[in-house]
């Protein structure tokens, strides 16, 4: 397979683990990476591997060497650089949430269309073996039939000034780390007769910050009569990303679904289940790289994308925060 050709948007520190980890160990090429600040954008390259500095953003979409972008630039500039890449006719891999608002999603999605380029939100859990282990038991019927799904997304609060807690940035526990609790339940949809819809959220807003939401409780309806429930609180004294299934012959847990790089354990009834720890990102990297090159079908397609921002419009709606603005 002819090796991806990656630049890259901002040295933001998840950058090392989303997308330079798995470029080194999947044999795809780090070609540029362009920041702010080019100073920062010079150590990261030296550090990590990176072929050459890009002068700015946009110099970086316009190298013609460059075919992937991966945009890991904070919340509210998603949608902006996404659509800026689109237009430059280079493929993306965004970090999640995909843009600032289901609005924004569309733009996007339709540009992608148009261009003929595809833009893959970074829900890279959802390659990993933990997750697909998880729907073997659905499909195997060991689980039988789904009645409930439960995840807690639970991390410590960063820092007063991470952008992450600003509004004009599109911060909030829910778009941080609750949209892989809404994606891991959609993605429940072919088990439970449809894709869930909203009953009712509630947030709390994190002291001055107005608009930013500290946590955001969801209930979620199937069509086929399960429920679902989703946690989030970007201030808890714990780190903890876990998923439970209940059907009415069984249960099943990951332990950590977003990172079971770190924890790898599915607990199925009274057995303890290691699906591996090979990191997901690997996995998400892999898959991309096979659907561009060999035609591979991806595992999410635009309208996966522009539902899960729609569900994360209609929690903020109905806990009564104000839509995250676009940049």
């Amino acid at each position: 397979m002819e090796p991806l050709r990656i630049g890259i948007l901002g040295a933001a520190r998840i950058a090392a683990t989303a997308i330079v980890a798995p470029a080194h160990d999947t044999g795809h090429r780090l070609v540029a990476i362009a920041a702010r600040d080019r100073g920062r954008a010079e150590a990261f390259a030296a550090q990590h591997g990176v072929e050459r500095v890009a002068a700015s953003y946009a110099d970086l979409l316009a190298d013609d060497e460059i075919d992937v972008v991966y945009n890991p630039l904070p919340n509210g500039l998603h949608g902006r650089w996404n659509l800026a890449a689109v237009r430059a006719g280079k493929h993306v891999l965004t970090e999640k949430p995909f843009a600032a608002n289901a609005a924004e999603a569309r733009e996007v999605t339709a540009a992608a269309a148009a261009a003929g380029v595809r833009v893959v939100e970074a829900f890279h859990y959802h390659y990993h073996p933990v997750l697909l282990r998880l729907h073997e038991l659905l499909d195997s019927g060991e689980l039988g039939e789904l009645r409930s799904a439960k995840a807690e997304l639970l991390i410590p609060a960063p820092a007063e000034t991470d952008p992450r807690w600003s509004f004009d940035l599109a911060g909030g526990a829910l778009m941080d780390v609750g949209c892989y609790g809404l994606h891991a339940v959609r993605g429940l949809a072919p088990w439970a007769g449809g894709a869930p819809v909203l009953e009712s959220a509630s947030g709390t807003v994190r002291a001055g910050h107005p608009g930013v939401d500290e946590t955001m409780d969801a209930r979620l309806t199937f069509p086929g009569g399960a429920t679902a429930t989703m946690r989030c609180d970007m201030a808890a004294a714990e780190v903890r990303f876990a998923l439970r299934l209940t059907g009415t012959r069984g249960e099943a847990t990951a332990v950590n679904f977003v990172r079971p790089d770190t924890d790898d354990r599915l607990l199925v009834g009274d057995r303890v289940e290691h699906p591996g720890r090979r990191p997901s990102y690997s996995y998400q990297l892999a898959a991309f790289a096979a659907h561009l090159r060999e035609g591979a079908p991806p595992r999410d397609d635009p309208a996966d994308t522009v539902a899960t921002m729609t569900l994360i419009d209609d929690c903020y709606r109905a806990a009564g925060f104000p839509l995250r603005p676009r940049a």
